[in-house]
């Protein structure tokens, strides 16, 4: 029996949906059209027939005609160029080709490669996407957000500043790719309908000196707004998403250092909230931390943390693991923030630093002068990571610097000195910038380190002859999961609570804990069906709380989970003029 759907994008090939596009505006819809997949009698009652050649394509025919051409471009750069003009065409067989070629594509439309199209963004536009809001002209945002949302119901919006753009800074407009991007990561591998997700670039300005002096420049030529202009723009815009969109999931993304962690604490209490670079990167990690607990049979409370870089980052894995301490091990906030140990640019965070180097979301952390007194210094007075390491012994080292080789073999050796299996994850990416290569740790430790990185790394050899698979530390293994559970249960909020349950599912999928010489985390291949079990157990948390939405119980979570899962293949048009468009 065929259901027939007037508005939702087709997610079985059984569906039947009614289209009130006809002729060359269904085949310019990427939402609608399916290029030569259209049927014969589609073609008849749409006006198609004379405006497509006479075969009929299946969508394995189309793919694979596609990965052709992608083959044939040659740089990360130009394949990302052709991807891009794909969906703009095509969502089905967009993401269709990139769920055939996941971890081989995935790095193409996202990072790294994604930086270097945000970067040349004025000089790659072809085409926009997405909704650009722009300080200048905030007095009409309600109407030019209106203009793109009416009549939709709206799951997910993603939103940047571009202030600190995958390691590459301040991008400006170009941010706009960041939030397209994340928000297809959330279709690919989560299964957000792509219909009912809205990327958001929010154009302040930009101090970029290169984007301010090129003259092919696209975004508002203007140095960035800061101080309360800043913050009321950004709060205008929150409260549309209250107004008009209560119950989607509001992603920030790559917001600069100084306002990451204050905009998620001013309204994680209001709205549904996330920011990946702080929670997404704290809970991968988390998962990742507890999957190598697992390993070694351990407690996050018996262990010993220190983390160099001391940015979103940073700090986001540090209160993560803390608020999972707290949770799972039942010890007081107190107790567990003296188990972390923050190293910057300024060396060890201290009292002694002052304010002008330590910014108020880290207070929490500082390390009292006293405790280092018999420590040596450098020549500015500041307790540099080695020196760290000796005297806390740490059992957990993690690097989210962007200092490669921050990790030496002397820093290595000595973590190891002080536990018998040291958990190593230098996390910063691209890969040149990893704090250390995980082979060098692995055998700079006979073996014993449990590791994940940030970047894809091949296994590395261990004394025994077999390979130890390298955990790939990727927050697309839980960021879209946590998101599908906040959309899924209509959360009004996205607590601690359901970020660690996530964590908590993610790392009982770990291979390594039946074969310890696999990695800590899911192969990236397995992306998809991982974050469905994370989205399950982040909704279910949420019942367990009672700040779901939604009328069901948390029995029918999976079903439901399932059921929501976008899919892309075609389904069976009619004409219908009252239909969708």
């Amino acid at each position: 029996m065929q259901r027939v759907v007037k508005a939702m994008f087709p997610i079985s090939s059984e569906l039947v949906f009614k289209v009130a596009l006809r002729g060359e505006t269904l085949l310019t819809s990427p939402r609608w059209n399916k290029g030569t997949a259209f049927t014969k009698k589609e073609r008849n009652d749409f006006g198609l027939t004379s405006r497509l050649p006479s075969r009929v394509n299946t969508i394995e025919e189309q793919c694979e005609r596609a990965y052709d051409q992608l083959r044939s471009r040659e740089s990360p750069i130009q394949k990302n160029s052709f991807l891009q003009s794909l969906k703009e065409q095509n969502w089905v067989l967009y993401y269709s080709l990139l769920s055939r070629h996941l971890k081989e594509l995935t790095p193409i439309i996202y990072t790294p490669t994604e930086a270097e199209a945000i970067a040349n963004y004025s000089h790659l536009f072809r085409r926009s996407e997405g909704l650009f809001l722009t300080f200048p002209d905030q007095d009409s945002m309600e109407k030019d957000f209106l203009e793109q949302t009416r009549g939709k119901e709206i799951e997910l919006i993603v939103c940047t500043d571009a202030e600190a753009i995958l390691g590459i800074g301040d991008q400006g407009v170009g941010g706009i790719g960041i939030s397209s991007a994340k928000s297809a990561i959330y279709t690919l591998l989560a299964g957000i309908n792509p219909a009912k997700a809205l990327s958001v670039t929010l154009d302040v300005g930009t101090d970029n000196e290169t984007l301010l002096n090129d003259h092919l420049y696209v975004g508002w030529r203007s140095r960035r707004i800061r101080g309360v202009e800043y913050d009321k723009f950004i709060d205008k815009f929150v409260q549309l998403i209250r107004k008009h969109q209560p119950h989607c999931l509001l992603h920030f993304e790559d917001f600069g250092v100084t306002n990451a962690q204050r905009f998620l604490d001013l309204y994680r209490n209001e709205h549904s909230v996330f920011n990946d670079d702080i929670q997404g990167t704290g809970a991968v990690t988390l998962a990742a931390l507890m999957a190598a607990i697992g390993v070694i049979k351990s407690k996050l409370a018996d262990q010993r943390y220190v983390i160099f870089g001391a940015g979103s980052a940073g700090l986001g894995i540090a209160t993560q693991v803390r608020d999972a301490i707290i949770l799972t091990d039942g010890v007081s906030r107190e107790e567990a923030n003296k188990k972390f140990y923050l190293v910057d640019r300024f060396g060890l965070i201290k009292q002694s630093l002052g304010p002008n180097k330590i910014r108020p979301a880290l207070q929490e952390f500082v390390r009292p002068d006293e405790e280092w007194s018999d420590v040596p210094t450098n020549n500015t007075g500041e307790v540099e990571l080695l020196e760290v390491v000796r005297k806390v012994r740490p059992t957990v080292l993690i690097g989210c610097s962007t200092k490669g080789g921050a990790f030496t073999k002397r820093v290595v050796r000595t973590m190891k000195e002080g536990c018998e299996r040291p958990i190593i994850f230098p996390l910063s990416n691209p890969s040149h910038l990893v704090e250390v290569d995980p082979k060098d740790a692995n055998d700079w430790t006979e073996g014993m380190a449990l590791l994940a990185t940030g970047s894809p790394f091949p296994p590395a050899k261990m004394p025994n002859g077999k390979d130890y698979v390298i955990a790939e530390c990727n927050n697309a293994l839980i960021y879209p999961g946590l998101g599908l559970g906040s959309m899924l249960s209509q959360s009004r909020q996205m607590t601690d609570g359901m970020i660690i349950a996530g964590a908590q599912r993610l790392a009982a999928l770990s291979p390594a804990l039946k074969d310890p010489d696999s990695g800590l985390l899911p192969d990236f291949q397995d992306a998809p069906a991982a974050n469905l079990e994370v989205a399950i157990a982040v909704a279910q948390q949420a019942f367990d709380e009672g700040i779901q939405g939604v009328s069901w119980s948390k029995e029918e979570v999976r079903t439901k989970a399932e059921d929501k899962q976008w899919k892309p293949v075609y389904g069976t048009y009619e004409y219908d003029e009252q239909g969708a468009k």
